[in-house]
């Protein structure tokens, strides 16, 4: 079995993607689910089509560079000429706030916002405006990014996520804009203190907030990133690794 994929819970329930002589199956990631995979070797995950899983054997991972798409617009700043027919849809930009003090500008097709914001895991957003097109919006966050910044790497989500978003700073952030509509997201993290940043699939689902898996394993909780996971060769059963604990295991 290989771990090949993952739902963030956005469009259903959050699951890692587990392929078996190409078949796919979901592992559900429900709060309270025991998981228990033992990691083995990691390669590239192949490809996933229609429910069926095409091995690769090539060593890179999650994705060798056969099988790894690079979307055109991650990097774009809206000098182009529209490549993609979503280009030309209609597109919202949006701050994202995740806790306790970390922004970010982004955009996205506009009838996408809702969903994008939980798969990157935003504790809190603002829509500021819709734009005709990708153009034209991302014109638009290249010049917000020059002061909020357009990227949140995980583990500086991880730091915060069993903190709340510092109130003073998100609205001192947002008294430069005319929000359209303000959002907040609940999780159902509900931690004391910050989770150990590991990587590990057997334990006891606490939450799914983005692509970050919280496991509670040996009275310690562990923050898993989930495209971390997509490669490895797994087998039924415990991990055999040493885990560090974290500080609450000892209180």
């Amino acid at each position: 079995m290989q771990i090949v994929g993952y739902e963030t819970g956005t469009d259903g329930p959050p699951a890692l993607l587990v392929a078996d002589d190409g078949t796919v199956s979901t592992a559900a990631l429900d709060p309270g689910t025991e998981l228990s995979y033992a990691l083995g070797e990691r390669h590239c995950a192949g490809v996933l089509d229609d429910g069926s899983h095409t091995p690769c054997p090539r060593e890179s991972a999650p994705y060798c560079d056969d099988h790894t798409y690079r979307w055109p617009c991650a990097r774009c700043t809206g000098e182009c000429s529209l490549p993609l027919e979503s280009c030309r849809e209609e597109h919202a930009i949006y701050l994202a706030a995740f806790a306790p003090d970390t922004f970010k500008v982004g955009v996205t097709r506009s009838w996408r916002l809702d969903t994008r914001l939980r798969e990157q895991g935003a504790d809190r957003a603002a829509h500021l405006r819709t734009v005709a097109d990708g153009r034209v919006a991302r014109q638009i966050e290249a010049e917000i990014a020059t002061e909020v910044g357009d990227r949140v790497r995980v583990p500086t989500k991880v730091r915060g996520i069993h903190e709340s978003v510092d109130d003073a700073a998100w609205r001192d952030l947002l008294a430069g804009f005319d929000p359209v509509e303000t959002y907040e997201f609940d999780y159902g993290v509900d931690l004391a203190d910050r989770p150990v940043a590991e990587t590990l699939a057997s334990g006891t689902v606490r939450a799914v907030q983005g692509r970050v898996l919280l496991l509670d394993n040996g009275g310690s909780t562990y923050a898993v990133d989930m495209r971390d996971l997509v490669g490895y060769d797994v087998s039924d059963g415990e991990t055999d690794r040493d885990l560090q604990s974290s500080l609450g295991a000892f209180g």
